[in-house]
């Protein structure tokens, strides 16, 4: 009887032991969940450009593009179709577009009423600089038509050329003429020269008929 007793008393002593054990194991926090996926669209590609690779000639979806114009309205390079088109990309902040700016003007002014649209795209966004933007044409005298470039639009004339000012001669079937990004003071003369060849490739009315 008396061997019988430790025996007990051990039995006891090790199933008080095992349940304090399992108590604990119970206590202890659930593994974690698995990571929420990311949502679909912090993963996806972004929206691709109008064109990809070399940019020799604007694409039809460019062209078509509608674009807001500083004064309300809209319009597309498609609208100006026969004409030789001057693009110039700047923003209100780039230093080198107010120095290039006056010397644009310039020729603006030489080719009046020769077949040629002068278009001057912001890269800043339309409804936080709306002001600033007029502020800076009105100082500027800059009487390009003012538009806001949509960032595919921007990328796109840019064709991975990521800075501004940049400045694109475009010939009335839409091919490229000349592009060139960054300030020069003779920058004036090379925009003078690139639309005097655009307008020679322009028929004349004569030989239109």
């Amino acid at each position: 009887m008396k061997k019988v007793f430790p025996l007990l008393f051990l039995l006891v002593v090790f199933a008080a032991h095992t349940a304090a054990q399992s108590g604990r194991r119970l206590k202890n926090p659930p593994p974690p969940k698995a990571p929420e996926p990311v949502p679909e669209s912090l993963t996806a590609e972004p929206k691709s450009p109008i064109a990809t690779g070399p940019l020799n000639t604007l694409p039809q979806g460019l062209l078509n593009r509608e674009f807001e114009a500083l004064d309300k309205g809209t319009f597309r390079l498609a609208d100006f179709t026969g004409k030789v088109i001057v693009v110039n990309l700047w923003a209100t902040w780039c230093g080198p577009c107010r120095r290039e700016v006056p010397d644009y003007e310039r020729v603006r002014k030489q080719f009046a009423d020769r077949g040629v649209e002068f278009i001057g795209l912001t890269t800043e966004d339309p409804i936080t600089t709306r002001s600033r933007v007029q502020k800076f044409v009105r100082d500027f005298n800059f009487k390009f038509r003012i538009g806001w470039a949509d960032d595919d639009t921007a990328r796109t004339l840019m064709n991975g050329r990521n800075v501004i000012p940049q400045t694109l001669v475009i010939a009335a079937d839409g091919r490229i003429i000349s592009h060139w990004s960054g300030y020069n003071p003779q920058n004036g003369d090379r925009l003078r020269k690139a639309i005097e060849s655009g307008l020679s490739e322009v028929p004349s009315s004569s030989e239109s008929r």
